[in-house]
């Protein structure tokens, strides 16, 4: 049995210890007598270079985009530069308190204050706010801004947010947590937005509209500009989702397609360590008539330098203090080492690896989902036709693609693509990784028409076959009890 599946239960034996590294004994003569156990904690008992290969053994067995091509559509795996790690571990931002005076923080201030600045230049919006921790509370941020503003004109009856099918998967949740009711709004064939849909469906009740552009289909949505004079004449907002950011640096400003609020995903457009449930930031952009709704504080400069600096009508606050400051501190560094032109270029590279290797892939044998569109920073391919001829799956396709040290696309999403694999390469990735990617896509359907089975059962070269995954989340279990065998 491989070493990462065997619990660091498995590697003790009785009375085997680290005592170098075991704090100092106290007494426990002050404790009231219920508070204390009756038998001692089941702890393993090994030593400490155990210990150490058991962690790092766990640590290998993660896909991480160190490690391994990560094109994870919609997600923006891209590499994490070591120089912005750097920065953000100068002592001067790592050992700042944040409850340090304003006097004393006014390099840490003046750093912000030139990522919203740098921020609202990306996104063409007036005003930016760096508080929220994540994507998703960034996303809330907007919403609830939209929902502020149009309590505040006492239009109550503004109660729907509508939704484009090819919106990024997060949007409806958003809008229902603010209290809002989600109205689909149909995708064309093309994946533009249907605009007689969008007619349709916007009215009186119309709060606000939800999506990301380029959408989830991977293309560019090239009427825009319509949608947004159709859902600002009925009375409504735009909400632009940062998922997709990554592709339109240096060509188009979402501030300039009217959108009115949205947020940037630090971890994808600014190569801020991305997943594992943290850390992040979520910046929040606000067009002028949402600037004073942001959520607070924000930087503000004055003759006495740099201060904190809440908006008249903010939504409140949404962190203990301002933000995650070393995810911050990460962005400015990138945006800083990219300058303008790099930052240019990131969208051009982005868009240039996504097409090459879309082009590739239909060379290959696979079908694109919108086949006489261009694609942006990423794009749909469906084995819709596989799974009818081989009776595999995009999931199989998945989960094969680990035999051959690659970490998925995203699988299923969206949702009115069938058996489909949203890819996006990155502009961090070299041709020949994009061309390994390529030869294995290649391979994985060779082996669907000879050997199908090789492929649903996949991965073969892991500790670990694949799961019951409906089981396991119904009956999940992560408790160790004595006894137990491991997997």
């Amino acid at each position: 049995m491989a070493d990462s599946m065997r619990t660091i239960f498995d590697l003790g034996r009785p009375g085997r210890a680290a005592n170098a590294q075991v704090p100092p004994a106290e007494s426990v003569e002050d404790l009231p007598a219920e508070m204390l156990r009756d038998d001692p904690p089941a702890l393993p008992e090994v030593s400490e270079l155990q210990a150490v290969r058991h962690y790092t053994n766990l640590s290998r067995a993660n896909y991480s985009i160190d490690n391994q091509f990560y094109p994870l559509g919609s997600c923006t795996m891209k590499y994490n530069p070591r120089g912005a790690h750097r920065a953000a571990g100068a002592r001067g931002f790592l050992e700042r308190h944040p409850l340090a005076p304003e006097p004393l923080s006014q390099g840490f201030l003046a750093c912000m204050h030139d990522l919203q600045e740098i921020l609202q230049d990306v996104v063409g919006m007036p005003a930016v706010s760096l508080t929220p921790m994540a994507g998703a509370q960034g996303e809330f941020a907007g919403v609830a801004m939209i929902r502020a503003y149009h309590e505040a004109r006492g239009d109550a009856a503004r109660s729907e947010i509508l939704v484009p099918q090819g919106a990024h998967g997060t949007n409806p949740a958003t809008a229902a947590m603010c209290g809002y009711t989600v109205r689909e709004v149909a995708v064309a064939r093309d994946g533009d937005v249907d605009i007689g849909a969008l007619e349709a469906a916007v009215g009186p009740a119309t709060a606000g509209l939800m999506t990301t552009n380029p959408s989830t289909c991977g293309v560019f949505e090239r009427r825009i500009s319509e949608v947004a004079r159709i859902v600002h004449d009925a009375g409504g907002l735009l909400y632009y989702d940062g998922a997709n950011l990554n592709a339109l640096l240096g060509k188009v400003k979402p501030g300039d397609m009217g959108f009115d609020v949205l947020h940037v995903n630090l971890h994808k457009t600014f190569a801020t360590p991305h997943g594992g449930g943290g850390p992040g930031s979520g910046p929040v952009g606000a067009a002028e008539r949402l600037a004073d709704y942001l959520p607070g504080p924000v930087v503000g400069r004055g003759e006495e330098g740099y201060r904190w600096v809440e908006p008249p009508s903010s939504i409140g606050r949404l962190s203990a203090f301002m933000g995650n400051a070393g995810i911050l501190i990460r962005a400015l560094a990138y945006a800083l080492m990219l300058g303008r032109e790099g930052m240019h270029r990131v969208g051009e590279f982005a868009t240039l690896n996504a097409n090459y290797l879309a082009r590739r892939l239909r060379e290959a044998g696979f079908d694109l989902a919108y086949p006489d569109r261009r694609a942006s920073h990423e794009f749909i391919v469906t084995l819709a036709a596989q799974n009818r001829r081989y009776g595999v799956t995009a999931m199989d396709f998945a989960k094969r693609l680990l035999d051959y040290g690659m970490h998925a696309p995203t699988t299923y999403f969206p949702l009115i693509v069938p058996e489909c694999l949203l890819i996006e390469p990155t502009e961090t990735e070299s041709r020949e990784e994009v061309d390994a990617f390529v030869n294995a896509m290649a391979r994985i359907l060779a082996e669907a028409a000879t050997d199908a089975e090789v492929v649903k059962t996949a991965p073969h070269t892991l500790p670990l076959r694949r799961l019951d995954d409906v089981k396991a989340a119904r009956e999940l279990d992560l408790r160790w009890r004595a006894g137990t065998p491991s997997p």
